[in-house]
């Protein structure tokens, strides 16, 4: 069982973005803009997925967002954590399979500077999850299939993707996982997931 952290663990992360957008009065709009300059102007990679990959820093993130801008990002971190509460229910789930034997990892995109805060928000992450991968450590992110066969090579004991279970609350990941094999179901809410998930592992 591998499953996503933000939008699946968590509250849904449109919440942070738009209380980011309330709080800041940063346009959400404004801000995909700043990151389209940014990426023409580095040759056509995303600022947000090279932070996500550990390539540039946070502060690296924000300056160039900034410049882009006109105007500082301010306290984006801080707005997004305080806008991120653990989702109890699909935590409890994972602790369940943890229980019922299942191996269990945790694959997610992130920032390098944020790893003690989203880790606060699940302070018995490594007590669910035998295997952690974080983007901003391996230098990959999801959908790239290298982060997906890492974290299935990390669990070890011979797993194939096959003999995978994914949940992500983004389509796009939920299909790569799909294409190498792996059983994906993508998370829309808990009465959605929860069912779907004890029923393809054979515990519903």
């Amino acid at each position: 069982m591998i499953s996503d952290f933000g939008g699946v663990l968590t509250t849904p992360l449109i919440e942070c973005f738009l209380a980011y957008q309330r709080e800041s009065g940063i346009e959400l709009e404004d801000l995909g803009k700043a990151m389209a300059l940014v990426m023409e102007q580095d040759g056509g990679l995303h600022p947000l997925f090279e932070l996500k990959k550990g390539a540039i820093t946070e502060e690296d993130f924000t300056r160039r967002i900034g410049d882009a801008l006109g105007r500082p990002l301010g306290p984006m971190r801080e707005i997004y954590f305080d806008n991120l509460h653990p989702n109890e229910p699909m935590i409890g789930l994972m602790r369940e399979f943890r229980a019922d034997g299942l191996r269990m990892g945790l694959l997610t995109n992130n920032v390098r500077e944020w790893e003690p805060l989203w880790r606060s928000k699940l302070p018995d992450v490594d007590e669910i999850f035998e295997v952690i991968v974080d983007s901003a450590f391996v230098g990959m992110r999801k959908p790239d299939p290298g982060i997906y066969t890492l974290t299935v090579e990390r669990l070890g004991d011979g797993l194939r993707p096959e003999d995978c279970v994914f949940v992500d609350d983004v389509e796009l990941n939920c299909q790569a996982a799909s294409e190498l094999g792996m059983t994906a179901v993508q998370f829309r809410d808990n009465e959605q997931a929860i069912p779907e998930l004890r029923r393809v592992l054979g515990r519903a």
